[in-house]
């Protein structure tokens, strides 16, 4: 049974992305793809100027397009800068239609805000203000955090330091654990600073120096501090890889190899990037007739590791901050995050442990203005099942990154999941009853055994950009709760609700 709409022509579109969706998913993905930087123009980021002429099955701007749009300047032509002119949804339609599709599967309950992006009207409320546990959407407030305090454009230095014994090379983190173990791949986010290249660079700065003992490999990872592991995760999550110990270097995100983003992973991920630089340090020695002693040697923390601690052979350096707060909300990476948490806290002069991060995060909350008196956090990856957030302090964060004063915070528009395209989103929204959202809806995911959410931002049908969040908790396990999530943020998009 076709679902009713409040806008005309509704139906006619839902039934053209039924028989085209994967066409038309593949088409949707360039402009997707395109649309952060259309929408760089913020806090222009409002709603397409409406044309006002002849009626259409859908808007312009979600029709399918008929070619590529050329790019001129860094943009693409043709995505038009929102305004304040689309109307805004009434309150009480859209909250008709919202209650119809936000309902649990089984046990539990749902809360829910919508927002106007623009003026911060709220148009659907559902118990906003109580507090729950949000899992993965926690990232938002954490990339939030870290796009003010670090910048988009930071980058992070892994570094060779010579040591205080002749030979001695010092493995010194500095924050990246995107690490690769072959060369730097100037294009890539993981992998972006390559092992292999530090350790021929190294090489030839030892070359210079005259050096022709055997070199000494030692790691020197004392940017973190307090436990590596929060006791607030689960042993079970840490068993199945969900998160590991926390160093200020890894390579490919802690994992063992960077084509599996699932199971168990190296549970010392600063020694295993050592032994990889090692291993490539061995090899350049070799080519340039030296050699390496087997064995890295782990300098205790508050030792001086280097020659007065300070003379650095070579360095590689990450990807931004901007590039590895996209990865963390598209993929969802607890490491990645919990990483950037601690570097964000060390930034604001804060100790580099899980209670730094914490701090530091919900420091700039108050900057961003939202309330977090009841906020309760445990992690800043939203692993652990002590956090407690509301629906309204979510869509406070979105609608700060997506229209909000700080601009820097647009660095994370393009790592918000794109419905049925990219991320944890991209096998959703393939079915008839989510198909207006497909390509539309841009949102974070969460998910624990009995915990969802989704939360992020829609331009509805009428040109007018919307913030969103809807929490499901004590849940039904492997209930389908995440199709009444998916229907109702794709009600949002197909809404003209006056």
């Amino acid at each position: 049974m076709k679902r009713r709409t409040s806008r005309p022509g509704a139906d006619p579109v839902a039934g053209l992305l039924r028989r085209s969706l994967p066409l038309l998913l593949q088409t949707l993905l360039v402009v997707a793809l395109a649309l952060p930087a259309g929408i760089a123009l913020a806090p222009a980021f409002l709603g397409p100027a409406p044309s006002g002429t002849t009626a259409q099955a859908a808007p312009p701007w979600q029709q399918v397009p008929g070619t590529l749009a050329a790019r001129t300047g860094g943009t693409m032509d043709g995505i038009e800068p929102l305004t304040d002119a689309a109307p805004v949804p009434a309150a009480g339609p859209l909250s008709a239609q919202l209650n119809e599709t936000l309902k649990t599967d089984g046990a539990g309950s749902f809360t829910g805000v919508v927002q106007d992006a623009l003026t911060g009207e709220v148009l659907f409320d559902r118990s906003g203000d109580t507090a729950r546990v949000p899992a993965s959407n926690m990232k938002l407030f954490t990339a939030a955090a870290a796009l003010r305090t670090l910048g988009p454009e930071r980058r992070f230095s892994t570094k060779a330091v010579a040591g205080a014994a002749p030979g001695a090379v010092v493995l010194t983190g500095g924050g990246d654990v995107l690490l690769g173990s072959g060369e730097s791949v100037p294009g890539a986010v993981l992998g972006h600073a390559g092992l292999a290249t530090l350790a021929q660079s190294t090489v030839r700065a030892l070359q210079d120096d005259g050096v022709s003992v055997p070199l000494t490999v030692l790691l020197d990872d004392s940017l973190f501090t307090g436990p590596a592991l929060n006791p607030a995760w689960s042993p079970e999550d840490v068993a199945a890889g969900e998160v590991a110990p926390l160093f200020p270097l890894a390579v490919n995100a802690a994992r063992f190899d960077p084509a599996k983003t699932t199971g168990p992973r190296p549970q010392d991920a600063a020694m295993s990037a050592a032994e990889a630089f090692s291993a490539q340090l061995s090899t350049a020695a070799a080519a340039a007739g030296m050699t390496v002693a087997p064995g890295v040697v782990r300098v205790p923390a508050g030792t001086d590791a280097g020659s007065a601690g300070t003379r650095v052979l070579a360095e590689v350096q990450s990807a931004t901050v901007g590039q590895q707060v996209d990865l963390l909300l598209r993929t969802s990476d607890n490491y990645l995050a919990e990483t950037i948490g601690r570097m964000t806290a060390v930034a604001a002069g804060k100790p580099g442990s899980n209670e730094g991060a914490v701090a530091a995060v919900l420091q700039q909350l108050e900057g961003l203005e939202i309330p977090a008196a009841t906020l309760r956090a445990a992690d800043v990856s939203g692993l652990a099942l002590a956090n407690r957030v509301s629906a309204r302090q979510l869509t406070g964060v979105v609608r700060a990154i997506t229209s909000g004063a700080d601009t820097r915070l647009r660095a994370a528009l393009a790592g918000f999941p794109v419905a049925g395209l990219t991320g944890t989103l991209g096998g959703r929204y393939v079915d008839a009853a989510t198909a207006r959202g497909a390509g539309l809806v841009r949102a974070k995911t969460g998910t624990l055994n009995t915990v969802i959410a989704l939360s992020g931002y829609v331009v509805d049908a009428d040109g007018r950009l919307l913030v969103f969040s809807f929490i499901g908790n004590g849940l039904t396990p492997g209930a389908a709760n995440k199709a009444a999530l998916d229907r109702t943020a794709s009600v949002l998009a197909g809404c003209g609700c006056r």
